[in-house]
């Protein structure tokens, strides 16, 4: 099985998925997820990370850094309306407790605990429409390059329909390169309506010394650690994706892969 595309485990502690910068083989992504049923609390400190937690389903009652930050959720579906998330800063600390099943992405990327913790409300969260046609994706900017609100991460949801393309034309943002392209590393984690659909995911770089093409499934992983990264939609089964970024500079600069440039809309 590929080393990029990870596959959801049976709930451990409550966690089906758990990726660190060190077990990627990267710097500064990482990303879990926890499944709760209702009832049931966890808590962690972010030490030297700051965190994002997005409520992909579900409702929960957080606090951060000891205050209470009140009731986040209201969607039973990712692909519902836009959710809730709350950002903690380095150097902090979160508990949750799910007051119905729910299930939670937890960002994380190098901080400094600068920041404030604070809820993003779904009124927060930014709406974009990519592409035309077969290549059209609705966008959702929890915590976009635009906000100031965080020191490394960049997060974001992503719906395509059935049939559709997405992160599309292919393109990367692997050098450290501004303003033609920043280095940021990236996870994509896969959900599917109706849930035994898939898509696909192709990872490769201009030399192909990485060069593959994923099955997904839902509530799998794809580790992005260079190279354009293009995903497809089966017909019949809408994809959500949430994406975690960062690098060493918190900018999305992205370089289209030259062979597909040509589909990018004329200005």
């Amino acid at each position: 099985m590929s080393k990029l595309r990870l596959r959801a485990t049976d709930p451990t502690d409550g966690y089906i998925h758990r990726i660190t910068p060190q077990s990627a083989g990267w710097n500064y992504v990482g990303f879990d997820v926890l499944v709760l049923k209702a009832g049931e609390t966890k808590a962690a400190p972010t030490g030297a990370r700051e965190a994002c937690l997005v409520v992909i389903c579900g409702k929960i009652t957080a606090k951060a850094g000891g205050a209470d930050m009140g009731t986040l959720g209201d969607r039973t579906s990712p692909f519902e309306a836009p959710g809730w998330s709350l950002y903690v800063p380095a150097r902090s600390n979160w508990e949750i407790t799910a007051t119905t099943d729910c299930e939670i992405g937890l960002c994380t990327a190098p901080g400094s605990g600068l920041l404030p913790p604070r809820v993003i409300p779904p009124s927060q969260v930014g709406h974009e429409t990519r592409g035309v046609g077969t290549n059209t994706r609705f966008v959702r900017n929890i915590l976009p390059d635009s906000s100031p609100n965080a020191e490394s991460l960049l997060v974001v949801e992503v719906i395509t329909p059935g049939g559709n393309w997405s992160s599309y034309p292919p393109h990367k943002h692997e050098r450290d390169a501004l303003p033609e392209e920043s280095l940021l590393e990236e996870t994509y984690y896969h959900r599917i309506h109706p849930p035994q659909g898939y898509a696909v995911q192709r990872v490769y770089t201009d030399d192909r010394s990485l060069d593959e093409t994923l099955l997904v499934e839902d509530r799998d992983v794809v580790l992005v650690p260079r190279g354009y990264h293009p995903v497809g939609a089966a017909h019949g089964y809408d994809l959500y994706y949430l994406n975690v970024m960062a690098g060493p500079r918190r900018i999305w600069r992205f370089y289209n892969d030259p062979d597909h440039a040509w589909l990018m809309p004329k200005p």
